[in-house]
């Protein structure tokens, strides 16, 4: 059960009397999530999702209410915070931080269909037009900067070939991007896996948890979002997948030569950054609470297929 701070009915109505929301009737504890404590409030007048912040950097909490007002103020299907009637949206809740969000409509989509790959490509491209107007800066918490001190710290728990493996590519990846041209740049995601995705049938209901959000190579995130969404279980690209993703993508913001060229190494640094994480889970900094990590197998197996097979041709972008 992933709520770590047990709420009562009347802590949780003495917090919505801050917020022109309706009164309470019911509050339930939501069992998904690794991190933070989630719960779904009924009112007499809404749905709503409410958030306790159990850990990770609670001064950067602002950013992430500004990345989702920005994002909700330009129409993009995310479920920006609500604003107490003093316009304030992070309070505190039983000593931790809280945010109070409107529940989208839909469910996690585990087999994505191509409707459902060309809406989120869609949602991406336009999150990511207006996304590099955004006056708002985090740095990429996991991104090559990140990747040239961890990487140490879980070589001692692989087999030789995957030490080799790891540091093989992180050199790689220090002489490819080293030399590269910058990328175009935006507030991304950080994390847009299907189960951070809320489908109607094949509508978008919405695109959540954005507290991986960050400033960074908007590449990035589309990488991330390829070696997840159109990526079958032994570690192949879909072709069907992948082109409806990024042709709709591509339909809203068309991909620089830069990041054409760039392409088949951000799909191979992706793919170590999740293997990476997953290990450092396991093997150094387990999670405070008793939840069964990911696999890193997956994103070991992503790899080697992105090392193995390089990137599917990209669709050109729609004139």
């Amino acid at each position: 059960m992933a709520v770590f701070t047990p709420l009562t009915d009347s802590q949780v109505e003495t917090f919505l009397s801050q917020f022109d929301a309706g009164s309470l009737i019911a509050c339930k504890g939501v069992p998904a999530g690794t991190e933070n404590s989630t719960f779904f409030v009924t009112t007499d007048r809404r749905e709503l999702v409410l958030t306790l912040f159990e850990q990770g950097e609670h001064e950067e909490l602002p950013f992430f209410v500004e990345l989702l007002d920005y994002l909700d103020e330009h129409r993009l299907p995310v479920p920006g915070p609500l604003h107490d009637r003093d316009g304030i949206a992070l309070h505190s809740l039983a000593g931790k931080p809280a945010l109070l969000f409107p529940r989208l409509p839909g469910k996690h989509p585990e087999a994505p269909n191509l409707a459902q790959c060309r809406a989120l490509g869609d949602a991406l491209g336009r999150m990511h037009r207006v996304s590099q107007r955004f006056p708002g800066h985090r740095p990429n918490p996991r991104d090559l900067h990140w990747l040239l001190p961890m990487h140490h710290k879980v070589l001692a728990y692989l087999a030789p070939e995957d030490q080799t493996l790891m540091k093989d590519e992180v050199e790689i990846y220090q002489g490819f991007f080293g030399d590269a041209p910058t990328l175009p740049q935006g507030a991304i995601h950080g994390d847009l896996f299907r189960d951070n995705t809320l489908f109607d049938g094949d509508e978008l209901g919405g695109l959540i948890d954005f507290y991986n959000g960050c400033t960074g190579d908007l590449l990035f995130d589309l990488a991330i979002v390829i070696n997840d969404w159109a990526t079958e279980a032994d570690g192949r690209l879909d072709p069907a997948r992948y082109e409806a993703l990024l042709g709709a993508y591509q339909a809203r913001r068309p991909l620089e030569e830069s990041e054409r060229e760039a392409w088949p190494m951000m799909l191979r640094m992706t793919a170590l950054r999740y293997w990476l994480s997953r290990l450092l889970v396991v093997y150094v900094d387990p999670p405070a609470h008793d939840l069964t990590p990911h696999d890193p197998e997956v994103f070991r197996r992503v790899l080697k297929r992105r090392i193995a097979e390089g990137a599917l041709p990209l669709p050109e972008a729609a004139r």
